[in-house]
């Protein structure tokens, strides 16, 4: 799908993401070097789907770098696509999104991107692992207090969206 295609078929998180896409500008540093980018004919494959939290955060600030860079993108739900997911595991074995696939204009992969940035997987890692061992009964409604507070985080941390865009530039160095 297009973005156009993939906002319009969201039935969750639309509006946080656009939201997302509103607030968030790139540094004119950025611009300079993403306007190099040109001349590469970038295209990108986007894994993502409308309920992830960190796509809803990633993935409009990706669409700014993306716009600015001229770079060609496709989104795909991970889950009308395993075959192409599975090429693209976390950890050799998650199928956890959003991933970003670069590839040039003969379509040769260079470069990949996902699921989160140092930062936002620190900030999770902090949250997160306090909670309960997962599969006892006290996990379940810790992790479902602790997401909101995530999201809350993801949704309006400027410094994190700022760190979010280095992570996902230096991907296209």
């Amino acid at each position: 799908m297009t973005q156009q295609e993939y906002i319009s078929s969201m039935t969750k998180n639309r509006e946080e993401m656009l939201g997302v896409y509103n607030k968030f500008q790139l540094e004119d540093m950025d611009k300079e070097f993403l306007h190099q980018l040109h001349s590469r004919e970038l295209r990108a494959l986007v894994l993502t789907a409308d309920w992830c939290g960190d796509a809803m955060v990633n993935l409009p600030i990706f669409m700014r770098i993306a716009n600015e860079a001229l770079i060609e993108v496709r989104y795909f739900i991970r889950d009308e696509n395993l075959e192409l997911m599975d090429r693209y595991l976390t950890n050799g074995k998650s199928r956890s999104i959003p991933i970003i696939v670069l590839v040039d204009k003969n379509g040769e992969e260079v470069g990949k991107w996902g699921p989160r940035a140092p930062e936002a997987q620190k900030l999770a890692d902090e949250l997160f692992g306090s909670l309960p061992a997962k599969g006892t009964p006290e996990f379940e409604a810790a992790f479902k207090e602790a997401i909101p507070q995530f999201q809350k985080n993801l949704l309006e941390n400027r410094e994190l969206h700022a760190a979010i865009c280095a992570d996902m530039i230096s991907s296209l160095k």
